[in-house]
């Protein structure tokens, strides 16, 4: 039973960043597709914390180590994303849910959906590399092969903080950039590699933080 509850866990996780990386690149997907996955994406999310249920009774238990906090706050500064980033979306859409459209004036949730979009990307990248130390320990690989592993995340880690840069990412999350600019001319496979390795860079980030705070919390 409990192996069962692990593997809906991981395949609702991997449901999750794919739906993730698909919904960042709307210009492979278009309007109709894009709410649609949306939709997936909270009904996703929904079920990531039903399954999840015990973390919430266990959030007044216990003691608070650095780790603890962190992973706290980044886990609630994500579903507060989410949630943004999900209501504003459907109060503009045209597809999915159009009897949802106009719950918040277009010009706000348009600028909130496309800010809250990327805080999501970002924070669900680093909440990946915050539990992906966990994973490994679960994971019988030689340290010749983990260090390969290593310095080939850390290289799509460099690469994906340049194109962080170069798209502007950041003028998006802090309400900098009004509006979103893509490049259709783009193949789609290349949108979508993109997105992983902006994705890879943020979880990468969220892995050093974690690797930081269990040192500090041995000492």
């Amino acid at each position: 039973m409990h192996n069962k509850k692990n593997l809906i866990k991981r395949v609702i996780d991997v449901c999750m960043t794919v739906v993730l990386l698909f919904l960042m690149a709307y210009q492979v997907t278009g309007e109709a597709l894009h709410e649609w996955l949306g939709i997936a994406m909270t009904v996703l999310v929904i079920l990531h914390h039903l399954i999840n249920i015990k973390w919430y009774k266990k959030l007044f238990k216990g003691t608070y180590h650095s780790y603890r906090k962190v992973i706290t706050c980044i886990n609630m500064l994500l579903m507060a994303a989410i949630i943004l980033t999900a209501f504003c979306g459907m109060s503009m859409s045209a597809h999915a849910v159009p009897f949802l459209n106009g719950m918040a004036p277009v010009s706000l949730a348009r600028q909130l959906h496309l800010a809250m979009s990327y805080w999501s990307f970002a924070l669900m990248g680093i909440h990946l590399g915050l539990h992906i130390r966990m994973l490994f320990s679960t994971l019988k690989c030689g340290e010749n092969a983990r260090k390969v592993f290593n310095v080939l995340w850390c290289a799509a880690a460099v690469i994906g903080l340049w194109l962080i840069i170069k798209n502007s990412i950041l003028g998006y999350m802090f309400f900098l950039v009004p509006f979103a600019m893509f490049d259709y001319s783009m193949p789609q496979v290349l949108v979508l590699l993109m997105n992983i390795v902006m994705l890879l860079s943020f979880s990468f980030a969220g892995y050093e933080w974690s690797l930081m705070l269990t040192k500090k919390k041995e000492k």
